[in-house]
């Protein structure tokens, strides 16, 4: 049995790493805690495969556990007391158009803290949506109804679109 854990834990490597970092940052500001965000997940994830049963596909499985651990890891953090985080301030890159790549890492930032104040479910609906998955997947893998799925990710879609329409808060009040 622990040769077939291993084997699936390999295939999931192989394919979905990339996308369990990016969930991991996408839920998670520090880079620490992104960090070790995605080994939790990455041992949840061996530990699973003791228990699949192929009743649904891989990649299903392999979002579903990670997509809970995720959920798992927000509402951990969100039950202890935040500590103010201080501004990470970045490099500029020596690139030529250096203006238009620190306007997009912003527009990114901008979103990934949009994506942090949801609440897990519709944060899972919308990185799952940002890593290409259907409607019926994102519902296969959160449980959701496919249309509640759907109408979460045109919520969420249009929340940000908003956020973007509209001048950034924080700034000079009138």
């Amino acid at each position: 049995m622990e040769q077939a854990q291993d084997d699936l834990y390999r295939e999931a490597g192989e394919h979905f790493a990339p996308a369990i970092a990016r969930l991991a940052r996408a839920m998670e500001r520090d880079a620490d805690k992104a960090r070790d965000l995605e080994q939790d997940i990455h041992c949840e994830l061996w530990r699973s495969f003791a228990r699949f049963d192929r009743r649904c596909s891989l990649k299903t499985w392999i979002y579903r556990v990670a997509h809970n651990v995720a959920a798992d890891h927000v509402a951990a953090a969100a039950n202890r007391p935040r500590p103010v985080p201080l501004e990470e301030i970045e490099a500029l890159p020596a690139a030529a158009d250096a203006e238009r790549l620190a306007a997009e890492s912003h527009a990114i930032a901008r979103v990934r803290e949009l994506i942090r104040r949801l609440s897990p479910l519709d944060a899972q609906a919308i990185v799952l949506w940002l890593e290409g998955q259907s409607g019926a997947e994102i519902a296969e893998i959160t449980g959701l109804g496919v249309n509640a799925a759907n109408v979460r990710i045109h919520r969420v879609k249009a929340l940000l679109a908003n956020a973007f329409a509209e001048p950034a808060k924080g700034g000079a009040t009138s």
